[in-house]
């Protein structure tokens, strides 16, 4: 599987000092093996490092009836 522009995806990063988080992001676009998002929970425009990007994965949308 793929990460897309566009898509909402839940990460596992690791930070340069080492500091491990998880977070929901929306990705702007990947070049340069750099993921450039929008951070869900601040709203703050990001980068990461796809190297440092321990795990991720979709995340699906909840429809109620």
């Amino acid at each position: 599987m793929k990460m897309i522009t566009g898509q909402t995806v839940e990460i596992v990063y690791q930070d340069k000092s080492g500091k491990i988080t998880q977070r929901k992001i929306e990705v702007n676009g990947i070049r340069a093996s750099r993921i450039r998002a929008t951070c869900l929970t601040t709203g703050a425009p990001r980068v990461f490092l796809v190297a440092s990007v321990l795990s991720w994965q979709p995340v699906v949308e909840k429809r109620h009836a």
